[in-house]
């Protein structure tokens, strides 16, 4: 059974993990695939995209939308504090 939207979010894993996720997402019928991460992660969510763009499913993928966000994270001792996100959409040609 297809998808038509999948969210994969971005931690620590190596970038080529969430270039396969991505790839068998699209793969499995997936019609647009978001990655989200936030913190540290933001460089291997923006790696993994150009990297599906450019390489992996080049003239049959395209970035349509990044969004920038703010997240609150609650941390150690009930602290909450901002955290930056990213949201980056890629769409099947």
């Amino acid at each position: 059974m297809s998808t038509q939207e999948t969210t994969i979010l971005v931690g620590k894993k190596p970038t080529t993990s969430y270039v396969i996720a991505t790839v068998m997402s699209f793969n499995a019928g997936a019609k647009k695939v978001i990655l989200k991460a936030r913190g540290g992660a933001i460089a291997r969510a923006v790696s993994t995209a150009v990297m599906i763009r450019d390489k992996f499913l080049p003239n049959q993928v395209r970035i349509s939308d990044i969004k920038l966000l703010t997240d609150k994270v609650t941390g150690q001792g009930g602290k909450e504090r901002s955290v930056a996100a990213i949201e980056i959409v890629l769409e099947k040609l």
